[in-house]
C-alpha cells in the first residue's frame, strides 16, 4: 500500500553514494500524484545534480520477475510507478566497499539514487509492475556493462520469493560470481597540455595513480572541431586544462593574436561545454596578466579584471567561459617556473658563463613553481573546497625580476652585483618585435587557498630547492642575499 505525504527525505546506505529517498505522493481513492524527481528540491535535499538525459520505463507482467545484477556506466534514480519492487545492490567499483550489500522494497513512495558502478537488481511482489529510470547517459546496446549473479554465495540476497521459483533470463542465470567480477575503477582525471611545464609536473605529481591520463597537444588539440567526440567524457570525473597560448609577445601579432583567441577562448569554451555536459569539474589554469598590475596591494579573487594586452585579454576571456562551468575551480598563478627553457635556468647559465645581465626591476610578484602549482591543483582535486577562483603561487616576500636575477646568482656561488637593474622600458628600448605590455604588479593573495587547507611554500626557499637539483647548488636559504 502507497503511503501517502511522507516528506521529501533521503536516507544514507551502507553504499557510498546509494542513497534511499521517500516521496511526497498525494492520492485519494481515486489515485495519486507524485513529483517524481524535481530537480531543485531534490538537489537541495541532497540529491547530486546528475544531469539525466533520457528517462527509461521497465514493465514486468508477472509478479517474481527478477533482473540483474547489472552494474551501467551511468548513474540513475529508480522509482516505481505502479506495483511494488524489491530491490538488491552491491557495489562492484574497486574500493574498500567493494562486494557490500543494501537491500529495501520500493513502492511509488520511494525511489533509490544508484550511482555508476553499482549493480542493482529487481524483484516485482505484485503482478503488473513499472518502474522507470532517470539516466545520465543514453541507453546503448552496446554499453559496457559490469555483471554478478543473481544466486552469489557471497553476497547472499535474501529474495522474497525464491529464484528457482522466480522468472529470469538465462543471460541473468549465466552471470559470474562475485570472486570473478571486472571491479569498475573510478572515474578519471585527463591532464590536457601533458607537454607543458605544468602539464610535465602534473605527470610527476601523478605518477602513481593509474587512474590519471595525459594528452599533450598531438594526442588533444582544444582547436580540433570534434572535441566533443575525442574521449568517452562520461568516463572523467575531472579535466585539468594545463594548456594555453603563452607566447605573450607573439600574441600581438596578427597570427599569435589569432591562435591566443583559437586556443585561450574557443578551446575553452568547447572544453567548458563538455565538462558542464558531462558532470566533469573543470579546474582551469589562470594569469595574473588578466590584471593591469596598478594595485598596489595583492589581487584577491574578487578584484575586477583589467588585461593589458592580448594574452591576458584571452585569458580573462577563458576564465569567464571556465566559470560557467558548474563544478569549476579557475586557479591564477604567476611566474611558473618549471622543467625546461625559463627565466631561473637562464639567469644559472648566464652566471655560470660570467655574463652581467641587465634584467627589469619594474615587475614585482613571486615565483610559482610547477611542482608547487601541481601539488595545489591535486590538494583542489581530492577535497573540494567551494567552486570558484583560487590564486596559488609560492608565498613568501614579493620581489622584482632582477631581485631574482641577484638571488640565483647568490646561491649557485656568483656574485649578485653583476646583475643590473633597469627599467622595462629601458629593457625593451629599441627593440623592433611587437612587445606584450606587462603587468607591473602581480602579487596575488593566497587567503583563499590557504583557507582551503593548502599552505604554499616560500617561493625563495623553492628557488634554492630548484637550483640544487638543477644544478648541483649546496645552498640554503640562510645563504640567499637579501
Amino acid at each position: 500500500m502507497t503511503e501517502f505525504d511522507k516528506p521529501l527525505k533521503p536516507t544514507a546506505t551502507p553504499i557510498p553514494g546509494l542513497v534511499m529517498w521517500d516521496l511526497p505522493v498525494r492520492g485519494d481513492r481515486r489515485g495519486w500524484f507524485k513529483e517524481n524527481w524535481q530537480r531543485e528540491k531534490m538537489s537541495s535535499a541532497g540529491l547530486p545534480d546528475f544531469g539525466p538525459v533520457q528517462n527509461n520505463v521497465s514493465f514486468n507482467r508477472s509478479k517474481g520477475t527478477t533482473r540483474g545484477i547489472h552494474a551501467e556506466p551511468w548513474d540513475k534514480l529508480v522509482s516505481v510507478a505502479a506495483g511494488r519492487v524489491f530491490g538488491a545492490w552491491v557495489d562492484l567499483r574497486e574500493g574498500a566497499t567493494f562486494g557490500a550489500v543494501f537491500t529495501a522494497e520500493l513502492d511509488p513512495s520511494t525511489a533509490v539514487f544508484v550511482p555508476r558502478g553499482v549493480g542493482n537488481a529487481f524483484q516485482t511482489l505484485e503482478p503488473d509492475t513499472v518502474y522507470s529510470y532517470l539516466v545520465n547517459d543514453h541507453w546503448s546496446p552496446d554499453a559496457q556493462y559490469t555483471f554478478l549473479n543473481l544466486a552469489d554465495e557471497t553476497v547472499n540476497i535474501a529474495w522474497p520469493i525464491p529464484l528457482g521459483q522466480a522468472e529470469l533470463s538465462s543471460k541473468d542465470m549465466a552471470h559470474p560470481r562475485l570472486n570473478e567480477v571486472r571491479r569498475i575503477p573510478a572515474k578519471k582525471t585527463l591532464v590536457i597540455g601533458a607537454d607543458g611545464q605544468l602539464g610535465r609536473a602534473l605527470q610527476a605529481e601523478y605518477a602513481n595513480d593509474a587512474s590519471v591520463e595525459f594528452a599533450d597537444r598531438s594526442a588533444l588539440d582544444l582547436t580540433r572541431a570534434d572535441l566533443d567526440g575525442a574521449r568517452n567524457w562520461r568516463d572523467y570525473e575531472t579535466i585539468v586544462n594545463a594548456a594555453a597560448y603563452t607566447a605573450v609577445d607573439a600574441a600581438m601579432t596578427s597570427a599569435g593574436r589569432t591562435r591566443a583567441w583559437a586556443v585561450n577562448v574557443a578551446g575553452v569554451s568547447r572544453l567548458a561545454a563538455i565538462a558542464a555536459a558531462n558532470d566533469i569539474t573543470m579546474i582551469h589554469v589562470s594569469s595574473d596578466y588578466v590584471f593591469d598590475g596598478a594595485a598596489a596591494v595583492p589581487y584577491t579573487e574578487e578584484d575586477s579584471v583589467s588585461p593589458l594586452g592580448v594574452y591576458g585579454q584571452t585569458k580573462a576571456a577563458g576564465d569567464a567561459v571556465a566559470a560557467t562551468v558548474p563544478k569549476h575551480y579557475i586557479v591564477r598563478t604567476s611566474w611558473v617556473i618549471g622543467d625546461g627553457k625559463n627565466f631561473v635556468r637562464t639567469m644559472a647559465n648566464l652566471a655560470e658563463r660570467g655574463v652581467a645581465p641587465r634584467v627589469v626591476d619594474d615587475q614585482v610578484g613571486r615565483l610559482t613553481f610547477a611542482k608547487e602549482l601541481a601539488r595545489g591543483i591535486r590538494h583542489l582535486a581530492e577535497t573540494r573546497p567551494p567552486y570558484g577562483i583560487y590564486n596559488l603561487t609560492g608565498s613568501g616576500e614579493p620581489m622584482s625580476w632582477a631581485d631574482i636575477a641577484r638571488q640565483v646568482y647568490a646561491l649557485t656561488g656568483h656574485d649578485p652585483a653583476r646583475v643590473t637593474p633597469v627599467s622595462t622600458a629601458e629593457y625593451f628600448e629599441g627593440m623592433e618585435e611587437p612587445i606584450a605590455p606587462r603587468p607591473r604588479w602581480s602579487v596575488l593573495d593566497l587567503t583563499r587557498i590557504e583557507s582551503s587547507g593548502f599552505q604554499p611554500k616560500d617561493h625563495l626557499t623553492q628557488l634554492a630547492e630548484y637550483l640544487s637539483v638543477a644544478h648541483g647548488s649546496s645552498a640554503s636559504t640562510a645563504s640567499v642575499a637579501r
